[in-house]
């Protein structure tokens, strides 16, 4: 019999478990995995979810892991620590489009309003903690900010609900806890869907054209930015959200 020492985590990027196996021979394996363990706490954060395994397997193989306990079926095993240290990281770090699914998990919207919606939840998150709550830019659009990523995923709704493709087969209903799951994974995960769901309750019952109308108010952040063309539209910048966004709260 052979000794497997497993680190486990999850990767959103890839859509699955991710896992280091490391096959025990002696007691001197134990100071590199202690190493290896404060590196991915170091690299990755504290609060990142890692789980440790050890398991007996007839062999070296990872079939042979799976065929003891069918807990690690379907996990896919990282290479290398450095691998697995970077796609967890890439996975800490929310993007627009993990805070729109969120948003429609909760309600329903068209693509202009979850487009507000979006934007809302990141000047709110920005202007209560200082800290950006997804990494993409937000463009002053004709109407309105709009995080690029967000409006080219779901562009082709037009002026229809979306039917996002996080339906639950079984209730037919967008499922929420994959994509607050993903949020939660991230840095101060936990703050961050605190926000947005203030947030979805502070503007969620608006229509679309009403959260248009706040955002074009005067010296709001998109007012006070260059509109640019059609063909480039310019970002707005953080200071001007912080400084405006008070002028376009209800």
């Amino acid at each position: 019999m052979v000794t497997h020492f497993i680190f486990m985590s999850s990767s959103y990027s890839l859509g699955t478990r991710i896992a280091l196996d490391y096959i025990i021979k002696d007691e001197s394996m134990q100071k590199q995995l202690e190493e290896h363990l404060h590196s991915i706490i170091k690299e990755c954060g504290r609060d990142v979810s890692i789980s440790t395994h050890m398991i007996q397997a007839e062999n070296e193989n990872w079939e042979a892991v799976y065929n003891a306990d069918h807990f690690f079926k379907d996990v896919k095993v990282i290479q290398s620590i450095e691998e697995f240290i970077k796609l967890i990281q890439n996975d800490r770090k929310v993007q627009g489009v993990d805070v729109a699914k969120y948003i429609l998990s909760k309600i329903k919207c068209t693509q202009l309003k979850l487009q507000k919606l979006v934007y809302f939840c990141y000047a709110d998150y920005l202007c209560d903690t200082g800290k950006e709550l997804f990494t993409d830019e937000i463009f002053a659009f004709k109407y309105g900010p709009v995080v690029d990523t967000v409006y080219k995923n779901y562009k082709s709704y037009g002026y229809e609900s979306i039917e996002n493709e996080t339906k639950d087969i079984d209730s037919n209903n967008i499922s929420e806890m994959p994509a607050k799951s993903r949020i939660l994974f991230a840095i101060d995960g936990t703050e961050k869907i605190i926000s947005i769901e203030k947030t979805i309750e502070k503007y969620g019952n608006m229509t679309a054209s009403e959260l248009v109308d706040l955002t074009h108010k005067e010296n709001s952040p998109w007012s006070k930015t260059d509109k640019g063309s059609e063909k480039n539209f310019l970002p707005i910048k953080l200071e001007t959200i912080k400084k405006y966004h008070k002028y376009e709260t209800v």
